[in-house]
């Protein structure tokens, strides 16, 4: 078993590839996995390393190169050390090989969706039955990925967040070409992707959230409009699963409204059954009723069976209203290395609906913390997974805990 990084109460965090310590972790300890993994061809987080060649060469890895194979014809090179989608990456100008272990540098799109396949199969059994998993992923377009001068990659230690310019370092290093399948300019619709291929797995796909961004980035197009959403899913084992909406319920706009007996949808629906005043002049009744109780469907009156039931069919529930599934959260830049952390509120609504109090919450992705500051602030337990120990230093720090080795945590530690 690898050992945690950091295991404190109600926080346990492991360093390594998520793949690797999910396979490691016991079967039903989660109730709710909430995760962003990175995103594909968009961001090299400096956990690369290149062996042999010449020290001085910037190193390139051609976008046609074949992985380093085993023995058995058709089988890659499986190695822990190997390059994430399988096979190391040879750089074309002086011939050093490049290992790496982060997720979005596969060299295909298919390769990306097949690693988080593997990912979530461990993560299935690693959730409890009646368990929710809650994914973040973002999409990009078939074009060149961004390119730069530097690459802390050449060295075989890992560049601080400083060094690295918030670790806006080229992909291209890693041979990744995402007009491989479709033509520039396509939208390659990555989280559809993932989501269909995850369903194809046994997943029952029960939502797909936009996230709204209203402070988006801006975007330098003309030939197109600019993003602002990102999809965030929800994905169960089992169609009977826990979920609590009151715990995310929205206020509603007019409270006072329930103590006047006004129901949502009209000021005639709560006393005359569901039906307004135009259906009532037309000589309908409710549906199931009066003259439609002993009527055939196909002799009902046209839209007959699309008509609310009753008061309680549009009444305002007292605790408050369904969020629904379009969420308009502002982005909330973390001024420190990993600058893609999603905002704590995501994470927050997914944890207070989709575990019970006291539960467990896993982030096999889990960068910054964001996940786990959510999940301390509700009461559950979290256990987080990260490539990158300087990370979790980071995750910590949020956490109010010091990091392991720290003057602050040897003082702890002899208090």
């Amino acid at each position: 078993m690898t050992t945690p990084y950091f295991d404190g109460p109600g926080v346990t965090l492991y360093t390594g590839d998520a793949l690797d310590v999910l396979a490691q972790l016991p079967g039903g300890s989660a109730d709710c996995v909430v995760t962003s993994p990175p995103y594909w061809g968009l961001r090299d987080y400096g956990t690369g390393r290149w062996d042999g060649g010449d020290p001085a060469c910037t190193h390139s890895v051609s976008r046609t190169a074949t992985p380093i194979r085993t023995e058995a014809p058709g089988v890659h090179d499986a190695a822990p050390d190997a390059h994430r989608a399988g096979g190391a990456r040879i750089c074309r100008r002086c011939g050093a090989v490049r290992h790496d272990r982060q997720y979005g540098l596969e060299p295909t799109l298919d390769e990306y969706v097949d690693t988080l396949r593997r990912v979530f199969a461990e993560v299935r059994r690693v959730l409890v039955d009646t368990g929710t998993v809650w994914l973040n992923l973002g999409d990009s377009y078939a074009a060149t990925p961004p390119g730069r001068a530097a690459d802390p990659m050449r060295t075989s230690t890992l560049a601080s967040p400083a060094a690295t310019g918030h670790l806006r370092t080229s992909v291209q290093h890693a041979g990744i070409d995402r007009t491989a399948e479709l033509p520039p300019k396509n939208l390659l619709g990555v989280p559809w992707r993932v989501a269909f291929a995850l369903q194809a797995d046994g997943w029952i796909l029960r939502n797909a959230v936009v996230w709204h961004k209203p402070n988006a980035m801006p975007e330098s197009v003309t030939d197109r409009l600019s993003c602002r959403y990102e999809l965030l899913f929800l994905l169960v084992k089992q169609r009977r699963y826990f979920f609590d909406l009151d715990a995310i319920r929205e206020p509603l706009a007019r409270p006072e409204a329930l103590g006047e007996g006004i129901v949502v949808g009209g000021a005639h629906k709560g006393r005359r059954a569901g039906i307004d005043a135009t259906a009532r002049r037309r000589g309908s009744s409710v549906y199931g009723t009066g003259k439609y109780a002993d009527t055939a469907p196909f002799t009902q009156q046209h839209g007959a069976a699309l008509r609310p039931t009753g008061r309680k069919h549009t009444a305002a529930h007292p605790r408050g209203k369904n969020p629904g599934d379009v969420w308009p959260l502002p982005t909330r830049p973390l001024k420190a290395a990993h600058f893609a952390a999603f905002p704590l509120d995501i994470p927050l609504r997914c944890i207070a609906a989709g575990s019970p109090e006291g539960g467990a919450v896993l982030d096999p992705f889990s960068g910054a913390g964001t996940t786990g500051l959510a999940a301390r602030q509700l009461g559950r337990a979290y256990t987080g997974i990260d490539l990158r120990a300087d990370f979790h230093d980071l995750a910590l720090h949020r956490l109010g805990l010091a990091a392991p080795g720290t003057t602050e945590e040897r003082k702890e530690q002899a208090s």
